[in-house]
């Protein structure tokens, strides 16, 4: 089986036919056209669904996805995954990398590992990377070119250099 990317996490039923409100990981919008194919992931569990129809609301988006026709079927998929294979992914313009393919690189300053990434927070501004320190705490780093100066996601390698501070900021 091919690795898959997720581009959205379902958040709640949103209408009596089966449809469900979604928080939106991925830029492109076409992945959610009617007729497109993607995987219901929770944990091992999982299954391929067609996409019937897809709309804006509230700043969000909603899905009717096939085979979820009632608000007790909508229920029972909140907090699961729509993933889509890897392979299937648009290139990106150089310089630019998916948010998915982030989670999980270890992260180095000046070759000491200083954790590895398991969160991305993409605020206002600068976005933020969540790392899981070695220690068990946690570090914030700002995603910007200033602090993080390699990206290498094929090796799973981000290399930052952190501005005088920032550590104990996190502290």
């Amino acid at each position: 089986m091919s690795e898959f990317a997720t581009i959205a996490r379902i958040r709640r039923p949103q209408g009596r036919n089966g449809e469900v409100n979604i928080d939106l990981f991925t830029d492109f919008l076409e992945r959610f056209d009617a007729g497109q194919e993607v995987m219901l992931v929770n944990g091992a569990e999982r299954r391929e669904v067609k996409v019937e129809d897809a709309w804006p609301h509230k700043g969000s988006l909603v899905l009717k996805l096939s085979g979820v026709d009632s608000i007790s079927d909508a229920e029972l998929l909140a907090g699961w995954e729509i993933q889509v294979p890897k392979d299937e992914r648009k290139r990106l313009e150089d310089g630019t990398v998916y948010v998915s393919d982030l989670m999980d690189c270890k992260v180095f300053e000046h070759g000491v590992e200083l954790g590895t990434v398991t969160g991305y927070d993409d605020r206002p501004g600068t976005p933020v990377l969540s790392v899981t320190a070695v220690d068990g705490g946690e570090i914030l780093i700002p995603f910007a070119t200033e602090i993080c100066r390699m990206i290498d996601t094929a090796r799973g390698v981000i290399e930052v250099e952190l501005p005088e501070g920032l550590r104990e900021l996190n502290k």
